[in-house]
């Protein structure tokens, strides 16, 4: 590949809400795989401590001051190198909540209304006989246009989400659109890189693990408060030597996030011959402390200097408002809020309506690889990728064949295969629809 057609990185963007204190959920479904997606060639990465949507859910101030500093501590143990990446809290850049006004302007109030969690807290008013917006807060309302302006500041390509969050991502791309219709083309529309895996580790009593259920391991409890934690895993009445379930089994399911392949067989093979539930909890301690214990220690070093964080969040700061502050003047002189003497923009030209628009779809097999596919507006698939690694790997091909159009197969090859029935001059003319268009 000639240097001139080198695909540009793929910007991934994630941020934890600071409410509470890491869990081992936190760890499988967040933060572990962030720190390993951080470490991709090719990809820039934004992190961010989430403190503006914290106000929604929690009014505890030291709470969220503590659940900050624990959770940046948490993703710097774990391996996180601010070097590498965008480190930052949310609340030390004030262009977020300033992109956060210019998209509520661009927004309908009826996408809003269709949002989870808002319908959800709808929801529970009307069964409890309540006025429906009883409690609800405009903040809860607006929390996917905020969200919207974390992803769309820093033009982030995808952005990893569990399904469940997979709603707030095509808002933020409804909402990219909307202003790039108005205004010209300024936003990247963002996708979602689905993990399947997000946020499912199951918690002591077999429930998915949250705060919510009060049934979470702390990441970094100490090594006889995990040991207590998890010998009150929920198990069933069934005896040393009888045969027991994988299925089902929340000891199981938490042990197979942290161990190998070959030790989760193992496991599964002692669950088959009857191990007593007190020894498999023991395996399941010593497996989590030999992955836990080097990381706490960090931990607690930096725990115990918050003014280091501090001094890495604000160098974070910095390093995202050379972003940030730049893109605000831009969107800024796009809606027409410049200086009365500065020359006025020229209406932006109105584009061609792309109608038939093929698309590329991104899901999770079985096997744990990452596929992706092109298909037309009839939802004829037309291309078919091979099984990747990560999803961040499968975006970087899906922005290759974006970018470079058909140009881009030759360096695929043996990575995607057309579609049975479909020419090379087929695949070209459907992915002619992502080029750029030029003035």
């Amino acid at each position: 590949m000639h240097p001139e057609s080198t695909p540009s990185p793929q910007r991934f963007l994630t941020g934890i809400t600071t409410t509470g204190t890491p869990h081992l959920g936190n760890f499988v479904g967040s933060i572990r795989p962030s720190v390993a997606a951080s470490r991709l060639t090719h990809v820039q990465s934004y992190y961010f401590l989430a403190d503006y949507h914290a106000l929604i859910k929690c009014d505890e101030p030291a709470r969220i001051q503590r659940s900050t500093l624990e959770i940046a501590a948490s993703w710097l143990a774990a391996g996180l190198d601010p070097e590498r990446v965008t480190f930052y809290r949310q609340s030390d850049i004030p262009e977020i909540p300033e992109l956060t006004w210019l998209l509520t302007c661009v927004t309908g109030k009826g996408v809003l209304n269709r949002a989870h969690a808002y319908k959800a807290a709808v929801d529970k008013n009307q069964t409890a006989g309540n006025d429906p917006d009883a409690d609800i807060s405009v903040g809860l309302f607006m929390y996917p246009v905020l969200m919207g302006a974390d992803i769309l500041m820093f033009k982030s390509h995808q952005v990893p989400v569990g399904r469940d969050q997979v709603q707030h991502i095509e808002m933020a791309r409804d909402m990219a659109l909307r202003f790039n219709h108005l205004y010209g083309e300024h936003f990247v529309l963002p996708e979602a890189a689905i993990e399947e895996s997000v946020a499912l580790l199951p918690g002591l009593d077999g429930r998915k693990m949250s705060k919510s259920y009060d049934n979470t391991i702390p990441l970094f409890a100490p090594p006889e408060q995990l040991r207590k934690l998890i010998a009150g895993i929920v198990t069933d009445s069934r005896a040393p030597g009888e045969p027991k379930d994988v299925e089902g089994s929340a000891l199981f399911q938490i042990y197979q996030a942290f161990a190998s392949a070959p030790e989760t067989q193992a496991l599964r093979q002692a669950y088959a011959d009857g191990i007593a539930w007190g020894d498999a909890k023991q395996l399941l301690f010593e497996r989590i402390e030999r992955e836990v214990a080097p990381m706490r220690e960090r931990y607690h070093a930096l725990i115990n200097d918050p003014g280091k964080i501090e001094n890495l969040l604000q160098a974070g700061a910095s390093k995202a408002r050379t972003v940030a502050t730049p893109f605000m003047q831009e969107l800024r002189q796009a809606v027409g809020l410049r200086k009365l003497g500065s020359r006025a923009a020229a209406t932006p030209k109105s584009k061609t309506v792309k109608t038939g628009s093929p698309a590329f779809k991104q899901y999770r097999e079985k096997n744990g690889k990452f596929y992706f596919k092109l298909v037309d507006a009839d939802a004829r698939m037309l291309l078919q990728s091979h099984g990747f690694d990560s999803p961040q790997e499968a975006a970087l091909a899906i922005s290759m064949l974006q970018k470079e159009g058909s140009a881009a197969l030759a360096a695929l090859e043996g990575k995607v295969m057309a579609a049975q029935g479909i020419s090379v001059a087929d695949l070209a003319k459907a992915l002619q629809f992502f080029a750029p268009e030029v003035d």
